[in-house]
């Protein structure tokens, strides 16, 4: 009896979050977390509230601009090694965008192991700003080479890390955005002072911060002060800016 080939997996888009534009100009891709080995198919059902709300945000908020957001579904949970798959699948997305949309510019914002991803997949050609939220980072090893940060030249790379971070280790981030400053002066960091990896408690002025990033990179709309700060400061101050608490609140 003939053995079945074993089916081949592909990442895919999500359907547009929030309302749909008539005609898209620029492209947020949101991509989640995931583990550090495994093979298994991601579950459309794990995928966290917090990044579907912020995704609605921003399509909200870029909807006048002509943003679309879509969260990247993966073809497995984990990043697995050298196979590097979420980047991968990062990368695949940025294509697809392209390949829909044509020459529009993309973010992409990435939470946990999928921040990882996000950085890695900054050099893509359509890439314009990278959001990193509690990335996960492997431990530094003088036997492994270091996390690449060259393909963020030419981009504008927003970090963001809770102080209290149990699970992802917030000085590996500053450490990380420490190197890629040397390379391009459009990084910043910002620390938010006693959260977690949740960001529960600030979830509302890391999702203010990110818009105003986003906003800013693909649409040329005024940064706010902190974030221009930021950029403009030298290391070590612009890469552990405190995130304010009702940042973004209109008064």
């Amino acid at each position: 009896m003939a053995q079945q080939a074993t089916p081949v997996r592909s990442a895919r888009l999500g359907r547009t979050l929030g309302p749909e534009p008539a005609t898209v100009s620029g492209v947020v891709l949101l991509l989640p977390g995931g583990d550090e080995t495994s093979l298994r198919r991601p579950s459309s059902m794990r995928l966290p509230s917090a990044v579907r709300a912020l995704g609605r945000r921003l399509a909200r908020t870029g909807q006048r601009d002509g943003l679309a957001a879509h969260v990247v579904h993966y073809r497995y949970r984990g990043w697995n090694g050298n196979e590097a798959h979420l980047a991968q699948d990062a990368t695949w997305a940025a294509s697809e965008v392209v390949r829909r949309y044509g020459d529009v510019p993309v973010s992409l914002v990435g939470v946990d192991m999928g921040a990882r991803a996000a950085l890695h997949s900054g050099g893509h050609e359509a890439v314009n700003s990278v959001v990193a939220i509690a990335p996960w980072l492997p431990e530094e090893d003088v036997a492994a080479a270091p996390e690449p940060v060259k393909q963020l030249v030419g981009r504008r790379v927003l970090l963001v890390h809770g102080t209290n971070d149990e699970q992802t280790d917030p000085e590996l981030s500053f450490r990380l955005a420490s190197r890629a400053k040397k390379a391009n002066r459009d990084v910043c960091r910002f620390e938010v002072h006693s959260d977690g990896h949740g960001l529960h408690q600030y979830r509302a002025e890391v999702q203010a911060l990110t818009e105003d990033f986003v906003m800013g990179a693909l649409f040329g709309r005024a940064l706010s002060r902190p974030v221009r700060d930021a950029l403009a400061a030298p290391p070590p101050l612009g890469l552990r800016m405190p995130l304010a608490s009702g940042f973004g609140r209109r008064r």
